[in-house]
């Protein structure tokens, strides 16, 4: 069994023992199901964390977005720094995938913009997975698309050893076989360069580590890591194994069966269109596939190769596609998935195959795919489901589905800082606005900060300017704002530039804020989804991390959802205060510190003086995106993927230019 150990000054305490115990020990009797119900604030990551060391097993944590992503990411290399936390998400930047609209006549060529750091996370995960027990994958949905096989991707290693026979000329070959290119000039990831006697690899899953092999004639004298900006050696190492650089990599006996299995359904889609008269379609997919077929042949990669994924991993029609569980399953016979925030997540998983079928299908009936590429595709929901030996949901508000599923819910309801669930006031919506300007400006005086949430943009806009106008500081933050925007919004919240953010949707999951201690859900009552009970618990959440915190409800009715919402948290609010009681435990605000090391000041400038970027020489321009790409890929590499996605946005929007 791996032997996890989790690195934290903090022991369980609350409701934590009870749920980890439960956790784990319905994972170890062999429960596929179960559920960790845990309220915002109560430490579900340390739950998570402890469950993995208790049960031992190699665990996939998934998650609906990448920001959450990341910070999992971050949290759980702190948790746990001896053993091998990887990251997987998607490694576009930007990806527009191919599309065709039969109306207009008008095909849309896939578009996407590489992040190589994310691409070299990937990578290491997958080399990881096949070479290490002690793995803790952090995903995104991106875990749910297909992959190459996990058993080609094993075989196609190199294994290198001091003292082995090896001819200079194999070891180069093999390493083309593998995905490398030979670059003596410009050294980069998944480069090899050759020089003498001497063969120097940089791994396309490595961060700045590179192998040197030296060869005295066809024997391998010396292997050694060494550093692939400044040089420094790293320790003599007896041996050494290389992972290809592509994970849909396959050996050249599969390639060439692959490519005679394309032929063949070439020649049948060729005839069908032949004899249905389409010459249009006939002669589209005659030359697009053709072309695939030579770049195949020739370097053993094309543009889209993931289109011709169920020839290469030799997959039946229909058949479900290999994804990240099956690397997984192919080194471990027993492994964990925590789903976070499952209410959203698995609706999101389930979403995921029609968007991605309705869209293939299209290409293929007009010729530009074959039939094949449509089992280049994320998993459905039922494959998904039903794949791993055991799950843990995690959620403060976990759906039908994930409760008639599991063995054990575990109940994690009791905060380790004592805080209690904020009482909920419902007030009547005649004069929301006026009530709320009054109660907020009390809340003011004391320093807090305020979260409003409402229906639509239009409301978000016209309340922040009405409140402005009354000399109250308040923003608005909606999907219109990009992901600089947003992130610069929350920070000066929490700075204290302004007091107020009045949002939709997006004040429910993943807002840290202890500064925040009133919430506000004007017109609570119109049933829906922004006012369901699952939405209106997460709501109430946000202002659950400070011990002053309170939630207004406007309504002219108390609807179900509310009731709901004011019912379940009552009865917490109860357990909360029976235990701070028994333990003489007073509630104190969750302190968290405003990370300092977050710069936006170089995004930020260029956001303020965005109308003058049109008007720069487009030398400058590119200069600048040369800066900020620099800086885009430093912060990815210290995992400050919040940074990075800023830099990344900034520099999309003056490459529009």
């Amino acid at each position: 069994m791996p032997n996890f150990t989790v690195s934290s000054p903090y022991s369980p305490s609350g409701d934590q023992p009870e749920a980890i115990e439960a956790l784990s020990d319905s994972i170890l009797k062999g429960n596929q199901y179960q559920t960790l119900l845990g309220v915002t604030g109560s430490g579900k990551t340390y739950t998570m964390a402890k469950v993995i060391e208790k049960t031992g097993k190699p665990t996939l944590i998934m998650t609906h977005n990448k920001t959450l992503a990341a910070q999992l990411y971050s949290e759980f290399k702190s948790f746990f720094p001896n053993n091998h936390v990887e990251y997987f998400i998607s490694y576009y930047d930007y990806y527009q995938p191919e599309a065709y609209l039969p109306r207009q006549d008008l095909f849309i060529e896939k578009d996407s913009s590489v992040n190589q750091e994310l691409e070299r996370l990937r990578l290491s995960t997958t080399a990881s997975l096949l070479s290490n027990d002690d793995v803790i994958v952090i995903a995104s949905v991106s875990a749910n698309y297909g992959l190459g096989s996990p058993e080609d991707y094993r075989s196609i290693v190199q294994k290198l050893c001091v003292g082995s026979d090896y001819r200079q000329k194999e070891l180069l070959l093999r390493l083309v076989d593998m995905g490398y290119k030979r670059n003596d000039d410009y050294f980069d990831r998944g480069d090899f360069r050759v020089s003498g006697d001497v063969i120097d690899i940089y791994p396309a899953y490595s961060e700045e580590e590179a192998i040197r092999v030296e060869f005295f004639g066809d024997e391998i004298e010396a292997l050694y890591p060494f550093d692939a900006l400044t040089g420094e050696k790293g320790e003599d190492r007896k041996e050494v194994t290389i992972y290809s650089a592509n994970q849909f990599i396959v050996s050249k006996e599969k390639l060439a069966l692959a490519i005679k299995s394309i032929e063949e359904e070439l020649g049948e889609r060729l005839a069908y269109y032949q004899q249905e008269g389409r010459m249009v379609e006939y002669n589209r997919l005659k030359q697009r596939t053709e072309f695939d077929l030579e770049m195949l042949e020739a370097t053993g990669i094309c543009k889209g190769i993931e289109n011709y994924s169920r020839h290469l991993t030799g997959k039946k029609p229909g058949e479900t596609p290999y994804s990240m569980q099956d690397y997984f399953a192919a080194m471990h016979d027993d492994y964990l998935v925590i789903v976070d925030e499952s209410h959203v997540s698995l609706p999101q998983f389930r979403g995921m195959y029609a968007g991605d079928r309705s869209r293939k299908e299209v290409l293929v009936e007009h010729g530009f795919r074959l039939p094949s590429a449509l089992d280049n595709r994320p998993l459905m929901f039922d494959e998904y489901i039903h794949k791993a030996p055991h799950f843990l949901f995690v959620s403060a508000t976990p759906a039908e589905l994930e409760i008639d599923l599991s063995s054990v819910v575990a109940e994690q309801v009791v905060r380790p800082t004592g805080l209690l669930d904020s009482k909920i006031e419902v007030i009547d919506s005649t004069y929301q606005v006026e009530n709320l300007h009054d109660r907020m400006k009390k809340v003011i005086e004391k320093g807090e900060r305020i979260l409003v949430t409402v229906l639509t943009k239009k409301m978000a806009e016209e309340l922040t300017s009405y409140y402005n106008d009354l000399g109250l500081r308040a923003r608005y933050m909606h999907s219109d704002l990009d992901a600089i925007e947003r992130n610069q919004v929350i920070r000066s919240l929490r700075l204290g530039e302004f007091d107020i953010l009045i949002g939709i949707n997006l004040l429910r999951e993943g807002l840290d804020l202890p500064e925040v201690s009133l919430v506000a859900i004007l017109d609570a009552d119109k049933e829906g989804f922004l006012r369901s009970e699952t939405s209106l618990i997460q709501t109430a959440g946000r202002a659950a991390r400070n011990a002053n915190g309170q939630v207004l409800m406007y309504a002219k009715k108390i609807t179900q959802s509310m009731q709901a919402t004011i019912d379940i948290t009552h009865a917490r609010r109860k357990k909360q205060i029976a235990y701070n009681k028994e333990h003489g435990i007073t509630p104190t605000t969750t302190l968290r510190k405003l990370d300092t090391n977050l710069k936006v000041e170089d995004a930020g400038e260029l956001y303020n003086k965005r109308s003058k970027l049109d008007k720069m020489p487009k030398a400058e321009r590119q200069k600048l995106v040369k800066e900020l790409k620099a800086k885009m890929l430093n912060a990815a590499k210290k995992l400050d993927f919040e940074e990075a996605a800023r830099f990344r946005d900034e520099i999309a929007k003056i490459k529009k230019l």
